[in-house]
């Protein structure tokens, strides 16, 4: 006899780039008899294959990752399906680029350093069709100082790639855009973050996490 559609368990994609961040929720979440996590992705790419073979209800997607990074991934698989249920997650607590993910699409925001039990609470919620957001973590955000905070996602894009020393017509070819686009943001990046080279792009990144030492 079949399952009744209504006790199937929610499906879930994770999608970080680091092993254990990945394997702690996928033991988290698989302990909670509505839920079966059906798949893991290291990084955007294998994200949105991942995403195409396995049609998760659910699926979790860091922001911050090598290669296209969160922000394309979730505007990739949203043009694929545009009823996609993604939660973004990732240490950025700026509402500037909460509010740019749920414009893109995503359909709820959760920091990592919340606790660890609120993933199941979003997972739920989302699946159900509803907005998550962790507003216990940005409460009082719109006053922060935080520099980054002004970048656009996809100025945020390419400064993760430019704080990496990438060049620009590699930048341009992993977001099929031309490098004299990405020229031009990279002259607002620069002004926006204050910097006068690429040496300080990456200090600003190093300081906030937004890439590894």
């Amino acid at each position: 006899m079949s399952i009744p559609t209504a006790q199937l368990p929610i499906k879930v994609l994770i999608t970080d780039d680091h092993p254990v961040v990945r394997n702690g929720y996928r033991r988290m979440l698989e302990n909670e008899p509505d839920i079966s996590v059906v798949a893991e992705a290291n990084d955007g790419e294998a994200g949105i294959n991942m995403y195409k073979e396995y049609q998760p209800d659910v699926m979790i997607l860091d922001l911050s990752m090598p290669g296209i990074g969160g922000f394309e991934a979730l505007r990739r698989i949203k043009a694929f399906d545009a009823e996609a249920k993604i939660l973004v997650f990732s240490i950025h607590t700026c509402e500037i680029n909460i509010t740019q993910v749920l414009d893109a699409g995503a359909s709820g925001y959760l920091n990592k350093q919340s606790p660890i039990e609120n993933m199941v609470t979003a997972v739920r919620e989302v699946s159900q069709g509803k907005t998550y957001v962790d507003y216990n973590y940005t409460a009082g955000e719109p006053n922060s100082k935080d520099l980054l905070c002004l970048l656009s996602s996809r100025e945020f894009q390419i400064f993760k790639f430019l704080a990496q020393g990438f060049e620009a017509t590699k930048i341009a070819e992993t977001l099929s855009i031309s490098p004299k686009t990405v020229g031009t943001h990279q002259t607002k990046i620069m002004s926006k973050l204050e910097c006068k080279n690429s040496a300080q792009l990456a200090i600003i990144a190093l300081r906030n996490h937004v890439v590894e030492p």
